[in-house]
């Protein structure tokens, strides 16, 4: 089954692996992935690439490593085409799994759509440095919520509605 939403996936380890493996396998187009760089592992400290560009290579995806997408770090002519790369890729939402560099605004305001972050764990409802409230009781609804969607700082990232796959 083919999906019309163009989807840009940005991630590293195995967690977002499997994640860009279940937009592949359910008809999404993922014109770009953007990863971390290879980086030494092993006792050789062989160049190793992470298991998202592993995935995409293996599928014919188009793969960008940049090393940072701030164009007022260390790295800035990198950023500034990584961030002109995402802007000339026709993509409709940005999908974010452990990609593990920060994202600036201006590259969150790419997509058309927005950027969903995928989290590892299960988020607080109400968000928050301390936590969310206590579990429900047994039974009960679940007490958070895995994807939120990326917004500007310093709001914390909003929950998306229950049933959100």
């Amino acid at each position: 089954m083919t999906q019309s939403l163009r989807v840009v996936f940005a991630g590293t380890p195995e967690f977002a692996a499997a994640a860009l493996a279940a937009i592949y396998a359910a008809g999404f187009s993922v014109p770009l992935v953007l990863t971390q760089p290879d980086r030494p592992a092993g006792r050789g400290m062989k160049l190793t690439a992470s298991p998202v560009k592993r995935f995409a290579v293996e599928h014919g995806l188009t793969v960008a490593q940049p090393t940072s997408l701030g164009r007022a770090g260390k790295y800035p002519q990198e950023a500034a085409d990584a961030i002109e790369l995402l802007r000339a890729t026709p993509h409709d939402v940005m999908v974010v799994a452990a990609y593990g560099l920060i994202l600036p605004q201006e590259v969150l305001d790419i997509p058309p759509r927005g950027a969903i972050n995928i989290h590892a764990s299960l988020l607080p409802r109400w968000g928050g440095g301390g936590g969310g409230p206590p579990p429900p009781p047994p039974g009960g609804a679940r007490p958070g919520r895995p994807l939120v969607e990326h917004l500007e700082a310093p709001p914390p990232p909003a929950p998306l509605p229950d049933g959100a796959p």
